[in-house]
């Protein structure tokens, strides 16, 4: 069972970028505790960044993947391009948020992808991550 996890434009930033917001980790960070939890519960992973809308397009369209976990960030509210690629994989995905997005400016309360989710995750900072791969892993396993 393969995971493939996006991250969006400027989570290259994480541990420097507003840590009031995103918190201290780097991404590098993040990436190995997503690995260590994929290990644990016996999932391949592989992690993607990209600050470039087509460039995530084209991860989703070619990377091999069982099941998606996509922060896409800024393009959350602004790119039906990236939800147009999720929905047209038919494969299951979970977009993921470090911060709530529902308790911020008005225009990130708007998903464009979280239409062609199974489920969002969001608020939970790092650990929105860990626990998009629980939820990966259960529906994987059904």
């Amino acid at each position: 069972m393969k995971i493939l996890v996006i991250h969006g434009p400027n989570l290259n930033l994480l541990g420097t970028r507003e840590p009031g917001i995103y918190g201290a980790a780097t991404l590098v960070e993040i990436n190995l505790q997503i690995a260590a939890r994929c290990a644990e519960l016996g999932l391949d992973v592989a992690t993607f960044q990209s600050n470039s809308e087509g460039e995530i397009v084209d991860a989703i369209q070619t990377e091999p993947f069982d099941l998606l976990i996509i922060n896409p960030a800024a393009y959350t509210h602004t790119s039906v391009a990236i939800r147009d690629a999720i929905a047209a994989m038919g494969k299951p995905a979970i977009e993921v948020h470090i911060s709530n997005i529902h308790t911020r400016e008005e225009f990130r309360r708007h998903s464009y992808t979280a239409g062609v989710a199974v489920g969002q995750i969001s608020g939970f900072g790092v650990d929105s991550y860990l626990l998009a791969i629980q939820a990966a892993k259960k529906i994987l396993s059904q």
